[in-house]
């Protein structure tokens, strides 16, 4: 008779089919069940229990398909709570399956694995011998319809036992979509065809949806430009009413023409802080119309906010809206590459190190165009997504920005790289994150096919020295021994090199020209002194509270 775990891994069958995770105790058993179907699983271990979630975090943005994360109980367990909160922030779906205190009750290592998830917004599935199909549905039919992580707990004394005799589950049926009212789509068409500059600003829930085209149907129509937020970057391609990012991460000439909207319809994006620009991103008169599923508008900056799926919502709205007689605000501003009016930067900075604008510059012409982009959490945050190009939403992948964390870089990408194959994986990191995260640059090395790692090496902590070292604090705990990666790389079997001018880059292009697969490491000393337009907002923002 199957085990209970057996029974858990015949039950995630259906729904996934990529497993990260650390072998343990409590998970033992589990991953024995799901080594013993290879042909429906594909598992990567990983070298931290916090990768095993970032991993399968990292493989449904690129994927949209759900993965499984798995640790053992306890010490485990605790280790995997912090990217399970930035799943929770973000709203990713996922399974952490986990080992948990025996039916019999908690061991002094055992600790309320339960209420530690739910502190964090987490629900926890505990299974039994009698039900274990039925419980592990619930919790991915949760994890899928609620787009948010779930932990299913295996108590350890049950993971080895038969399981009782249970008929299959049937698979809840997805949730209906939700649909704009009529009231709602008439007077944002209203509003949209009064217009004299709209602008489209699409977030990750557009792509999701599937309303890219809808989006470029409205901004045609209408005569309306077209933005993404950070998660939607690459939404647009080559449009030329494509601006580009919006918020911190805007070029100059980008947020200048944001801030000439006089009607924003935003679609599928939570209008955070930074992709407002603190509030101050639209005009202080523009009518921001806010579509999304959330049960209620997320920014104050919101006039006027309509509950619906942001595809339903952009095609009822072509339905109702007349073409427009001319694109007056079009034919009057020249969008086109609008997001590439950036500094280029020097060649080294006053301090002799590199400068980030122009190492970026040089790194976007160098690498193939089919690629992804992993970040890591860090000040040099804002340099990839302002210089380098994504072809779309799920080709930028950012775990640690919704909770604010860095060190997910290297397992995230593990996961990117399972989700994506054939492509081209540039990770960017800085030291700070890379180092806390070390022991999965291993898991990297071993996972991915054909990847660039980029470390921004300030020697530094460089989002707390921009923020905190400029109004007095000692800089002493936040500078970091220069750490030599491309060493660390060449011992685990990667290709490391160091790279201090823009002329070191020339190997660079000589390995992306080859056809060889592997894993190429460049630790790029940068400098301390450039700051990342976006921090200097941050900081302006802090200064201006006090």
């Amino acid at each position: 008779m199957p085990t209970v775990s057996a029974r858990i891994v015949s039950a995630l069958q259906p729904v996934a089919a990529e497993v990260f995770g650390v072998m343990g105790n409590g998970n033992a058993h589990f991953l024995d069940a799901v080594m013993a179907v290879p042909e429906a699983f594909h598992y990567t271990a990983v070298r931290h229990e916090a990768g095993a979630v970032a991993a399968a975090d990292a493989y449904y943005r690129a994927r949209g398909r759900l993965a499984v994360a798995t640790t053992t109980y306890g010490a485990g367990f605790t280790n995997a709570l912090t990217p399970l909160a930035e799943a929770a922030q973000a709203g990713i779906p996922l399974v952490l399956v986990v080992g948990d205190a025996p039916t019999t009750g908690p061991r002094p290592w055992d600790v309320d694995q339960v209420q530690m998830a739910k502190a964090l917004g987490v629900t926890t599935f505990t299974v039994s011998a009698t039900r274990p199909l039925e419980v592990t549905a619930q919790a991915f039919d949760h994890a899928l319809h609620h787009r948010e992580p779930v932990v299913l707990a295996i108590p350890y004394d049950l993971a080895a036992v038969d399981a009782a005799e249970e008929a299959a589950p049937v698979q809840a049926p997805p949730p209906a979509l939700h649909q704009p009212a009529p009231d709602d789509v008439e007077q944002v068409a209203a509003l949209l065809s009064a217009a004299e500059r709209p602008l489209v600003l699409a977030g990750r829930g557009a792509w999701l949806s599937g309303a890219r085209d809808a989006a470029r149907g409205l901004a045609q129509r209408t005569g309306a430009l077209l933005a993404t937020s950070g998660l939607g970057a690459g939404l647009f391609g080559d449009d030329d009413a494509a601006l580009g990012i919006a918020g911190g991460w805007a070029s100059d000439r980008t947020a200048d023409l944001i801030a000439q909207a006089d009607v924003v319809l935003v679609l599928g994006a939570g209008l955070n802080q930074f992709t407002t620009r603190f509030g101050h991103a639209f005009h202080a008169g523009a009518h921001v119309i806010q579509v999304d599923v959330a049960a209620a508008s997320t920014s104050p900056v919101v006039t006027r906010f309509v509950r619906a799926d942001a595809r339903t919502a952009a095609e009822a709205l072509l339905a109702v809206l007349p073409a427009r007689q001319h694109d007056r605000w079009r034919d009057a501003v020249d969008s086109r590459n609008a997001h590439a009016a950036r500094p280029d930067g020097d060649a080294l900075a006053p301090d002799g190190r590199l400068d980030p604008r122009s190492l970026c510059r040089v790194l976007d012409r160098l690498l193939p165009e089919d690629r992804a982009v992993v970040q890591d959490g860090g000040h040099f945050i804002g340099w990839a997504p302002g210089y380098l190009r994504v072809p779309a939403p799920n080709r930028l992948i950012m775990v640690g920005t919704a909770y604010q964390t860095i060190g997910l870089g290297f397992p995230s990408a593990v996961g990117a790289a399972r989700a994506l194959p054939d492509q081209t994986l540039v990770l960017c990191t800085g030291d700070g994150g890379g180092l806390m995260a070390l022991a999965d640059l291993d898991s990297f090395i071993r996972t991915a096919r054909r990847a660039v790692i980029v470390v921004f090496n300030d020697a530094a902590y460089g989002a707390e020295i921009h923020q905190y070292a400029v109004r007095g604090i000692h800089s002493g705990p936040m500078m970091i021994d220069e750490v030599d990666f491309a060493a660390l790389a060449s011992a685990l079997g990667a290709t490391g090199t160091s790279i201090r001018t823009l002329e070191d880059l020339d190997g660079v292009a000589d390995w992306l020209a080859s056809d060889d697969d592997g894993v190429l490491l460049l630790d790029c000393k940068v400098s301390q002194q450039v700051v990342a337009p976006y921090m200097q907002e941050i900081v302006a923002v802090a200064a201006g509270a006090k």
